[in-house]
C-alpha cells in the first residue's frame, strides 16, 4: 500500500512512500480428508490390489505448514497408493477372509508436516460378503460308536453334527449315509440319519452273535453354489449282552435225559471218569465257562476242575462205598447276572470178570493202552510163533519122507492090530461121533504111513488097520514114535480107543 504524509502550511507539503506488508503463515489450520469414492461391501474373495476407495487430502496452510503425510495402520490388509497430487488409492494388499473377520474399520490419518503438526483422520467401514469358501467339517475324523446288542429299533446313536462357518445357504448342511452295501443289506436299512441335524439312529435290533461291526460314511454338504462337503468314517461296534445261556456238549445227552456211566469198582485214583465241555455263544467275556459240583453223593470220592471240567476219582473204591454215585455239575458263564446249565450224572460200579488164559480167545486192545511196549510184544509173539509153525512143517516133511526098507523085519512088529483082535485081518473101529475124523492108520509096502480123511458130516468114522501079510520094520522105531504121537495128538478125548491104539502100536 502507498502512504502519504501532508503538513498544513500554507502550501503544504507531502510526500509518500510505499508500505508492503507480509503476512507470516502459522500452522492454524488443519488438514482435510475427502472421500470421493468407496465399493462397500464387497465380496471376501476379492482380488489382491483392487481399488476400494479414492481419498483426497488437503490443508490451507502454506509452506511445511501445508504440506501433508497420510498413512493408514499397518495391521490391516490394505494399502494407500498416491495416484495424482493429494488423490491417494485405498487398495487390498493380501487376500481377505469373511471368516476371520467379517468387517474393517480402516481409519485413514493425515497429519501435515507444521510446527507444531496437526492432523485429522477418517474412517471407512468395509463389510465383507461371505462367499462359499468352505467345507462343512466334523469334530472328529473317525467315529466309533459302541451300541449295546439287544437294542430297541428307532433308538438315537449319536449325533454327528459338522461346522461350516460360511454364511446363510452356504451354512446350510445336509446329511447322508453313503450306500454301502454288506452281504446284500443296504446300509440305509439299518441305519437312518436326520439330514438337517446329523442325528443317527438304529433301523433294527442287532444280534452281536450275528454281527459285531459295522463300517461306513457319513457325508455333510452345504447349500452353496457350488456346494462343498466333506464325509467321516463311522464304525459302530455291537457291544455284547450276556443273553445265550451255556451249552453242554458233552458228555452227550438227550434233551431233558440222564447220563448214565459205568466204571469198573477197581478204578484207581486219579482216573478220568467223566469231562464235562459246555460252550457259550456270547464274547469271550461272557463265554468263559466254570465248573462246579451242584450235587454230590460223596464229595470224598470224586474232584472237579473248575477250569476244564475233568471229573476224576480221589481215591479208590471202597465196599462202603454205593455202587450207584449221583453228580450233579452245573457250567456257568462269567456274565452279569451269570447264565448256567446243568448236566446230572450216574455212575454205577460193576466188578471186572477175570478170565483165565485158556478161556480167552481174543483180548481186545484198548487205544489209550496200546503203546509201544506192547506192539513189540506181539511182533515178537508173532515172530516166534512163525517160526515155530516153519519148524513143525519142516519135521513133518521130513518125518513124511519114504524111510529105506529094512532087510530083516521083525514078525513080533507085522501088525499093529491088537492082541484080542488078531485074528481078524481087518479090524473096524465104528464111532457115531459128527466131531470125529476118520483116522487111517497104515503101512504100505514101502512103509509109508498115512493118517487121514475126514468123512463127510453125519456119517460114521472108521479107524482102519492094515492087514496081517505087512508090518512095520524092525528098524522103524521112530516111525512107531511117530505114529504114538499122532494117536495122542488127533484123539485126545476118546481114551479107550487112544488106549488101544497105543497098545497096538
Amino acid at each position: 500500500m502507498e502512504v502519504i504524509a501532508t503538513d498544513k502550511g500554507t502550501n503544504p507539503l507531502s510526500n509518500q512512500c510505499k508500505l508492503s506488508i507480509v503476512i507470516t503463515d502459522i500452522n492454524d489450520n488443519h488438514p482435510e480428508i475427502s472421500i470421493k469414492s468407496l465399493s462397500s461391501p464387497v465380496k471376501e474373495d476379492i482380488p489382491v490390489n483392487t481399488v476400494i476407495a479414492v481419498v483426497s487430502v488437503s490443508d490451507k496452510d502454506s509452506g511445511e505448514n501445508g504440506q501433508v503425510d497420510i498413512n493408514i495402520s499397518d495391521k490391516l490388509p490394505f494399502a494407500l497408493k498416491e495416484s495424482s497430487d493429494n488423490y491417494y488409492e485405498l487398495i487390498v494388499s493380501e487376500p481377505l477372509d469373511r471368516e476371520k473377520m467379517p468387517e474393517y474399520d480402516i481409519t485413514i490419518t493425515v497429519t501435515d508436516r507444521g510446527n507444531p503438526p496437526l492432523s485429522d483422520n477418517e474412517t471407512i467401514v468395509l463389510e465383507l460378503l461371505d462367499v462359499n469358501d468352505n467345507v462343512p467339517q466334523f469334530p472328529q475324523t473317525f467315529y466309533t460308536i459302541p451300541v449295546m446288542e439287544n437294542n430297541a429299533p428307532g433308538a438315537l446313536l449319536s449325533s454327528l453334527t459338522a461346522i461350516d462357518p460360511d454364511l446363510h445357504e452356504n451354512q446350510y448342511l445336509v446329511y447322508f449315509i453313503i450306500e454301502k452295501e454288506i452281504v446284500n443289506t443296504s446300509m440305509s436299512m439299518l441305519f437312518s440319519i436326520n439330514p438337517e441335524n446329523g442325528n443317527l439312529y438304529a433301523l433294527k435290533t442287532f444280534d452281536y452273535e450275528i454281527e459285531k461291526e459295522f463300517l461306513f460314511h457319513i457325508e455333510a454338504r452345504d447349500s452353496g453354489v457350488p456346494p462343498l462337503s466333506s464325509n467321516v468314517t463311522v464304525h459302530i461296534i455291537i457291544m455284547d449282552q450276556n443273553d445265550n445261556t451255556p451249552v453242554i456238549v458233552s458228555p452227550w445227552r438227550a434233551h431233558g435225559s440222564v447220563v448214565e456211566e459205568k466204571i469198573p469198582r477197581s478204578t484207581d485214583k486219579g482216573t478220568l471218569i467223566a469231562k464235562v465241555i459246555a460252550i457259550d455263544s456270547d464274547s469271550v467275556h461272557n463265554s468263559r465257562i466254570t465248573y462246579q459240583f451242584l450235587q454230590n453223593t460223596d464229595a470224598t470220592l470224586f474232584s472237579l476242575d473248575q477250569y476244564n471240567g475233568e471229573i476224576r476219582t480221589m481215591r479208590m473204591f471202597s465196599y462202603r462205598d454205593s455202587r450207584h454215585q449221583r453228580l450233579v455239575v452245573i457250567a456257568k458263564d462269567n456274565g452279569e447276572p451269570a447264565l448256567s446249565a446243568t448236566v446230572t450224572i450216574k455212575l454205577s460200579t460193576v466188578e471186572t470178570a477175570l478170565k483165565t488164559y485158556a478161556d480167552m480167545t481174543e483180548v481186545p486192545l484198548e487205544y489209550d493202552i496200546f503203546s509201544d511196549l506192547n506192539l513189540y510184544l506181539v511182533i515178537g509173539l508173532g515172530s516166534v510163533s512163525f517160526l515155530l509153525l516153519i519148524t513143525i512143517l519142516v519135521t513133518i516133511v521130513l518125518k513124511c519122507q519114504k524111510p529105506k526098507p529094512s532087510k530083516a523085519a521083525p514078525p513080533s512088529r507085522n501088525s499093529v492090530i491088537s492082541e484080542r483082535n488078531s485074528t481078524i485081518a481087518d479090524s473096524t473101529l465104528v464111532s457115531n461121533d459128527a466131531y470125529w475124523y476118520s483116522l487111517f492108520l497104515a503101512e504100505t509096502r514101502k512103509g509109508k504111513l498115512v493118517v487121514r480123511q475126514p468123512v463127510p458130516k453125519g456119517s460114521r468114522y472108521i479107524v482102519s488097520s492094515i492087514p496081517r501079510s505087512t508090518g512095520l520094520s524092525e528098524t522103524s522105531d521112530s516111525a512107531a514114535s511117530t505114529l504114538q504121537r499122532a494117536v495122542l495128538h488127533i484123539i485126545p478125548s476118546q481114551k479107550k480107543w487112544r488106549k488101544d491104539l497105543l497098545l497096538q502100536i
